[in-house]
């Protein structure tokens, strides 16, 4: 932590503040999300499609929005994007937890996911230019920040949940609020290196096309939707095989919450570490195919397990249903450490440093778009394991996953195409 520390306070001032902006960020947006199905269904008695249409919608605000925020922040320069992200997401939270009639709750749920799209490209960007040439540390540092906002966010919202759901939403709205209005008055007005206003320079639909034409990126971001989706099983696979196991009592909330207190706490305590190791060893492309080898491999624990004959009962069964879930857990997180400040710097070399929020922005959405499919078919191959007492099916076809994508990341780096330093020229405008 203190290597942590020390190279955090190495940064210029306008990159610790979007460091700690991270950390609040997720603190506050993790204290309400993951009791908001229970407040919907139980606390407003809300039918299951009704729940579903709400969280539905606030993740199709962001994800789908991602592309239209990042242009936004390039445009008009990010400070403004970030603080109209997080004034958003302060009015979205406070009306959650205000208001109880369908169409308020749907409007708000938009309204949060929207400010996500707003300030996340904008942040990355941001940090991107500040940092200049040691991106890559500073990206290492963000996984910090951000990983320390999630481990925090769900203690302190069932602490408050534990009292009153809406204490929650008032306290993160609150948290955003304060939030905004620190950066309005410390954070450093920035723009791109090939800003340009409204009205002026080539036209957004031009600028998207110019984009798309870019094939090595979008070759990237498509071999990259695989570590989304492996490392979102901490989520999804791994507490559902937990809890298959160790069953729905006292044990198996304890072992779900050891996987995430696994993943998060061994992010914070090695991410500067790991990366300092990568760049001296290795090359960014190498660094990518071996952190998505590794998520790969955080499956084979679990593989390994299905040969094992599963105990009745008692501490085998217990022992069963939680090592290699947290084996699994542990090595997702050292493979998202080896591959994320890559990646993000990665992003920046393919843009040839212009439109980089735009970029980050059709990122995100072609991830969260693999994310959302990839889970569609993870949930398939468990319900598919189960019904034909196939239990390695699902571990077995995500370390297939991490090994094609890494196999594909390691084509594009042999071929040199996660380097861009020749920015293509823009499009003409008619």
């Amino acid at each position: 932590m203190r290597t942590t520390f020390t190279q955090f306070r190495s940064y210029e001032r306008s990159v610790q503040l979007l460091l700690a902006n991270q950390f609040t960020i997720n603190l506050g947006f993790y204290m309400l999300m993951p009791y908001l199905a229970q407040h919907l269904s139980g606390g407003l008695g809300l039918a299951g499609w009704l729940v579903g249409l709400v969280l539905g919608v606030r993740n199709f605000s962001q994800q789908g929005m991602f592309l239209v925020g990042g242009t936004l922040a390039d445009r008009f320069g990010y400070k403004p994007l970030i603080v109209a992200g997080c004034v958003l997401r302060t009015v979205g939270f406070a009306t959650l937890g205000l208001v109880d009639s369908v169409l308020a709750l749907v409007v708000a749920s938009a309204a949060t996911g929207f400010a996500g799209a707003l300030f996340n490209p904008a942040v990355r960007a941001y940090l991107a230019a500040d940092a200049g040439e040691r991106r890559v540390e500073a990206f290492a540092l963000f996984n910090v920040f951000y990983q320390a906002g999630t481990l925090l966010g769900p203690l302190v919202g069932m602490l408050l949940t534990g009292v009153d759901f809406r204490i929650t939403c008032l306290v993160a709205a609150a948290i955003f609020a304060l939030l905004s209005v620190v950066q309005i008055r410390s954070l450093p007005a920035r723009r791109g290196n090939d800003a340009t206003g409204a009205g002026t320079g080539p036209g957004v639909l031009a600028q998207w096309r110019g984009i798309v034409r870019n094939r090595a990126f979008l070759l990237f971001s498509t071999a990259m939707i695989g570590s989304y989706v492996l490392s979102f099983q901490v989520y999804l696979a791994l507490p559902l095989e937990v809890r298959r196991l160790g069953g729905d009592g006292q044990f198996g909330t304890v072992a779900v919450a050891l996987l995430f207190a696994a993943s998060g706490l061994t992010t914070i305590l090695a991410q500067t570490r790991v990366t300092a190791w990568c760049k001296e060893r290795m090359a960014p492309g190498r660094a990518l195919t071996w952190g998505l080898l590794t998520m790969g491999a955080a499956f084979v624990p679990l593989l390994a397990a299905t040969a094992v004959p599963v105990p009745g009962a008692g501490t085998g069964r217990w022992l069963l249903a939680a090592v290699p879930p947290t084996l699994a857990a542990l090595l997702l997180a050292l493979g998202t450490m080896i591959a994320y400040p890559f990646e993000m710097d990665t992003i920046v070399q393919l843009s040839g440093d212009r439109l980089v929020a735009t970029h980050y922005g059709l990122y995100n959405t072609i991830c969260g778009v693999g994310i959302t499919l990839g889970n569609l078919l993870t949930g398939a191959a468990l319900d598919a394991a189960r019904e034909a007492g196939m239990s390695a099916l699902p571990w077995l076809a995500l370390l297939v996953l991490g090994l094609v994508c890494s196999g594909s990341l390691y084509g594009l780096h042999r071929a040199g195409r996660l380097t861009r330093t020749v920015p293509e020229a823009e499009p003409a405008v008619t």
